[in-house]
């Protein structure tokens, strides 16, 4: 199994704090917020789907660069973006690895995704960040 590394640009939104209250025929419904809906839209057209989805136990280091420092660090839309387009399934990811960071001009994610028993790989991710 091969590792993917790949950029998304633009700010994922919290998905404990991107919640919207809204009426669906009649009843209350939460569905995300704009800007999670909007990051869904950027990151379905900058992350190609594999050839071959990914199997197996996965794990992620990924890098957020935010463009302030209030947005918590959260990487649930990103998994669930990935789905489909890097690996069936979001429960394939047992291990996570999450940096903030901040760069006010090009907020982004730094994506890595590898085979959970690569540890040698997974280490050195790890070590660059």
């Amino acid at each position: 199994m091969t590792t993917v590394n790949f950029i998304v640009h633009g700010e994922p939104a919290s998905k404990a704090n991107s919640r919207q209250l809204v009426t669906i025929r009649g009843r209350p419904a939460f569905i995300k917020s704009k800007k999670a809906r909007d990051y869904v839209k950027l990151f379905d057209q900058q992350c190609q789907t594999l050839p071959e989805l990914l199997e197996g136990d996965l794990a992620v280091v990924i890098k957020i660069y935010y463009s302030s420092r209030r947005p918590d660090l959260d990487e649930s839309v990103i998994l669930d973006c990935m789905q489909g387009k890097i690996y069936g399934n979001d429960r394939q990811v047992k291990e996570k690895h999450i940096f903030w960071a901040l760069d006010r001009e090009s907020p982004r994610s730094d994506i890595i995704v590898m085979p959970q028993d690569d540890r040698s790989s997974i280490e050195r991710y790890i070590r660059q960040q």
